[in-house]
C-alpha cells in the first residue's frame, strides 16, 4: 500500500513538472524533469487498475443495499442471479435479462437489410446473413455436413449420437429437438393453429403450412441436377437424388430393409413395434400414419376428390386413382425378373412372387396354416369362427367370401365369361 502511495506521488510529480515544461522556455528545468514515456504508462496503468477496483467495490455495495428494478419488470433474485417476472426465468446478468424480455414484448430491433426480417439478438441476425451469402463455417467431423451455426452443428449430432433430450410427458416419445416436441403436443392437444387461406387445411406448425401452399401456388424451387424434375420441398428432392446414386442409407434393425430417408425407417418401424398413433374419433381406429388417417376419414365424410376423367369413377386418394387409370392405358410397369409377366402396382407384383419364393407371410393362429396373402388369411379364419358374411339376396345362400359369392351369383344370372379359344 505505501509502494502504490508513493508511485501516485510520483506520478503527481512527474504531471507537475510537465506543466512548468509547457509554460517554460527554460532548457534545463525541460532536462531535469523528463520523465520516459513508458514510465509513466505503467504508473498510470496502476492507479487506473486501482480506481478499477474502487469502483468495482462501490458497484458491488450498492448491489448489495439496492434492488434492481428496470420499468417495473426486472427483479433481482439474489446478489447473483436476475429473474424475469413474466415467466420466472432466472439469468446470469441484466443485460441477459434485457434480451430474454423481449420474448414478452415483441420487440425485435435487429432488422435483416436484405429481406427485412427482424430479429431479437444480433447474434440470431448474424446467423440469418449467412442464409444470404452462403456461409456455412461448421463442418459435421462425422459426415462433413457444413452448418450456419454452432447451434445447429449441437443440434445435427443429435442425429449421429441418437441423442433425444426432450420427451412428450403424455406418451414418453423423445424427440432431438423442442420445436419438434411442441409439434407433437399438439397431436394431444388436437390444437392445428395454421390454417390455409386457400382450402381451410390446417396445420400443427407454420412450416408445414408454407409447404402445403405450394400446392397451390405450384410452385417447385428445388431441381434435380440430373434430370432436372423439381419438387416443392427440398427433402424430395434428397429422396430423389437417391435414385440416380442408388444409395438407401436407413437401414431397418429388424428386418434390414433399406430406405431412402429416416421418415420412411421411422413410418416403417411401427409394423415392428405395432404403434399405432393416430385414432379416428368417429370409430377409433387407429394407424400407424397421419396420412392414413386423413384417408380412412373419407370413409366417414364420403368424400372422393379425385374423380377418372374417362369413366367418372372417383376415388377418396389420387394412388388409387393413378392405378385405376392404368385399366384405361392398358400400363404394366412392374414386371417379375422370374417369369416376365407384368402388373398395373408394385403390390400386385410382391404377391406374385410369393408363388415363386413360397413364402406364406400369413398364418392362422389356430391350426398354423400359412397364406401367401392376408386375404386368403381372413377367408380362412372364418372357417374357425363360422362366420358367412356374404350372402346371395336371390336363394340367400352364405359365403366366407366375395369371390365365392360373385362365382354363386352367376347361376342367377347366367353370365359365363370364359370362352374357349
Amino acid at each position: 500500500m505505501q509502494r502504490k502511495t508513493a508511485e501516485a506521488t510520483d506520478l503527481h510529480t512527474v504531471i507537475k513538472m510537465a506543466f512548468i515544461k509547457e509554460e517554460s522556455e527554460d532548457v534545463k528545468i525541460e532536462e531535469t524533469f523528463t520523465v520516459k514515456k513508458e514510465d509513466l504508462q505503467e504508473q498510470t496503468d496502476l492507479i487506473e487498475q486501482n480506481e478499477g477496483s474502487k469502483e468495482e467495490e462501490h458497484h458491488v455495495k450498492t448491489e448489495e443495499k439496492t434492488h434492481l428494478q428496470t420499468d417495473g419488470i426486472l427483479k433481482r433474485k439474489d446478489k447473483n442471479r436476475f429473474t424475469c417476472t413474466q415467466c420466472g426465468r432466472s439469468l446470469a446478468n441484466k443485460s441477459k435479462l434485457k434480451i430474454h424480455m423481449r420474448i414478452h414484448t415483441g420487440e425485435k430491433p435487429f432488422t435483416c437489410t436484405q429481406c427485412g426480417k427482424s430479429f431479437i439478438r444480433s447474434s440470431s441476425l448474424n446467423v440469418h446473413m449467412m442464409s444470404h451469402t452462403g456461409e456455412k463455417p461448421f463442418s459435421c467431423t462425422q459426415c462433413g455436413k457444413s452448418l450456419a451455426s454452432k447451434s445447429k452443428l449441437k443440434i445435427h449430432m443429435r442425429i449421429h449420437t441418437g441423442e433425444r433430450p426432450f420427451t412428450c410427458t403424455q406418451c414418453g416419445k423423445s424427440f432431438s429437438q423442442s420445436s419438434h416436441l411442441n409439434e407433437h403436443m399438439m397431436i394431444h392437444t388436437g390444437k392445428k393453429p395454421f390454417t390455409c387461406t386457400q382450402c381451410r387445411k390446417i396445420f400443427y406448425c407454420s412450416s408445414h403450412l408454407n409447404k402445403h401452399m405450394r400446392i397451390h401456388t405450384g410452385e417447385k424451387p428445388f431441381t434435380c441436377t440430373q434430370c432436372e424434375k423439381s419438387f416443392s420441398q427440398s427433402s424430395h428432392l434428397n429422396e430423389h437424388m437417391m435414385i440416380h446414386t442408388g444409395k438407401k442409407p436407413f437401414t431397418c434393425t429388424q428386418c434390414r430393409k433399406n430406405f431412402y430417408c429416416s421418415s420412411h425407417l421411422n413410418k416403417h418401424m411401427r409394423i415392428h413395434t405395432g404403434e399405432k398413433p393416430f385414432t379416428c374419433t368417429q370409430c377409433g381406429k387407429s394407424f400407424s400414419r397421419s396420412s392414413s388417417l386423413n384417408l380412412h376419414m373419407r370413409i366417414h365424410t364420403g368424400v372422393k376428390p379425385f374423380t377418372c376423367t374417362r369413366c367418372g369413377k372417383s376415388f377418396t386418394c389420387s394412388s388409387h386413382l393413378n392405378l385405376h387409370m392404368r385399366i384405361h392405358t392398358g400400363e404394366k410397369p412392374f414386371t417379375c425378373t422370374r417369369c416376365g409377366k407384368s402388373f398395373n402396382c408394385s403390390s400386385s407384383l410382391n404377391r406374385h412372387m410369393r408363388i415363386h419364393t413360397g413364402e406364406k407371410p400369413f398364418t392362422c393362429t389356430q391350426c398354423e396354416k400359412s397364406f401367401s396373402q392376408s386375404s386368403h388369411l381372413n377367408e380362412h379364419m372364418m372357417i374357425h369362427t363360422g362366420r358367412k358374411p356374404f350372402t346371395c339376396t336371390q336363394c340367400r345362400k352364405n359365403f366366407y367370401c366375395s369371390s365365392h359369392l360373385n362365382k354363386h351369383m352367376r347361376i342367377h344370372t347366367g353370365e359365363k365369361p370364359f370362352t374357349c379359344s
